[in-house]
């Protein structure tokens, strides 16, 4: 990592390495979107102009939990990531899901017939969707094709989360075969019981699911997927080398007042859904403290405007435009800008088993405003992305070439 500050800049960092400081949470307005639905590149494209903020240079990184749809809407949203990662780690919750290697494979084809050509060093990474029907068979056939990992919905969980796992004793020979093969089982940790309130299903899945999986199947590599609470926080940190978590911009910058200031904010809900600022707090210390077991996974998830903005809207929030900027952001905000890289960019790799990117981006500090929406799909439909209509204080500004 390389940081270093223009002439032109006045900025200066902050000394402090409080590690809980609260972080700004984004301002929020409640103006209408205009309908601007610019390009990929619109927001942080690379570029040659001399920049007057200061400049951070890192190793390439990598998303680890991305939704990417299918059809028009995946060739709109693809490119946004494409630009500055190297890889992302694609989510299977399709319908019908991605259950099979040979689906797997003709998805990422798919994928990779977005990618504009400009783009060429980007690489999707296939998982297959876990049911009470996975086989040892279906994870060995997996480890063969390249497929690193099953992702694990609890039915009912999130969206297109209906053919995900009811009973986890039905999984058990699958689990186990994923062990023994080095197959990673991607978590989205909250347990689906009506009982259960729906900001305390997080810290219940850790209890009651995730805990016995990994005592009967202690070797199995896990990673719990956008974590959101203090327990969840706690429990990665103290948990074997073989337990890691990725974490999300909004997970570490928001809390749950984001859903709700001056109105209903359908665009910030997501799941599992915002938590309390202790839990924020908790998440994100975890994060800038350096630790290797936790990675950038935005699980950016578009979903067409009038979908959010419904009776029952959709849950996912959009933030692949503008991801790299508010990690920056937030890392920034807890004296930690030096830690980034890792997050970002070498332990996800290091976990998976996987090599480093060994070209680099530099990002610089330079406010820039995120469109109110982007084009998505077709018949003028579009999606709105994190922090729409406001400023992202970091933008990505030179990709350095191995």
């Amino acid at each position: 990592m390389i940081l270093k500050k223009s002439l032109v800049s006045q900025m200066v960092l902050p000394n402090s390495r409080t590690l809980c400081k609260a972080l700004r949470t984004s301002k929020l307005v409640c103006s209408s979107p205009s309908h601007r639905h610019p390009s990929a590149s619109s927001i942080s494209t690379t570029t040659s102009a001399a920049p007057s903020g200061t400049m951070l240079t890192i190793t390439r990184p990598d998303d680890w939990h991305l939704h990417v749809r299918d059809g028009p809407a995946m060739r709109s949203v693809v490119p946004h990531t494409a630009e500055h990662y190297g890889r992302a780690v694609i989510m299977p919750n399709l319908t019908p899901p991605v259950t099979n290697v040979n689906m797997a494979l003709q998805y990422k084809q798919r994928i990779m017939e977005a990618v504009p050509a400009q783009f060429s060093h980007f690489s999707p990474i296939m998982t297959l969707y876990l049911t009470d029907r996975t086989s040892a068979e279906d994870v060995h056939a997996a480890k063969a094709a390249g497929v690193p990992a099953f992702k694990l919905y609890p039915a009912g969980a999130t969206t297109n989360s209906d053919s995900g796992v009811t009973d986890l004793a039905k999984v058990l020979p699958a689990l186990k075969a994923m062990a023994s093969s080095g197959v990673l089982l991607l978590v989205h940790g909250e347990v689906t019981d009506v009982h259960v309130d729906m900001f305390d299903r997080e810290a219940v899945f850790i209890k009651e699911k995730l805990i016995p999986i990994l005592d009967l199947v202690p070797d199995l590599k896990v990673v719990m997927e956008h974590i959101t609470t203090k327990e969840a926080a706690d429990f990665v940190s103290s948990a074997p080398d073989n337990v890691a978590a990725s974490v999300t911009p909004q997970h570490i910058l928001l809390n749950r007042n984001a859903l709700f200031v001056k109105g209903l904010r359908p665009h910030n809900y997501c799941l599992p859904v915002l938590k309390r600022e202790l839990h924020r707090e908790a998440v994100a210390a975890a994060v800038t403290c350096g630790h290797s077991r936790f990675f950038l996974g935005t699980d950016s998830a578009p979903h067409l405007k009038g979908a959010k903005e419904a009776a029952c809207g959709c849950a996912g929030i959009f933030s692949a435009p503008v991801a790299l900027g508010l990690y920056a952001e937030a890392f920034e905000k807890a004296g930690a800008l030096e830690k980034l890289e890792a997050f970002a960019s070498f332990n996800g790799p290091d976990f998976y088993g996987m090599p480093r990117n060994t070209d680099k981006i530099t990002l610089v500090k330079e406010a820039v405003e995120v469109p109110d929406s982007y084009q998505f799909g077709e018949n003028n439909g579009v999606v709105v992305p994190m922090r729409a209509g406001e400023h992202v204080e970091w933008r990505v500004f030179s990709v350095v070439p191995q």
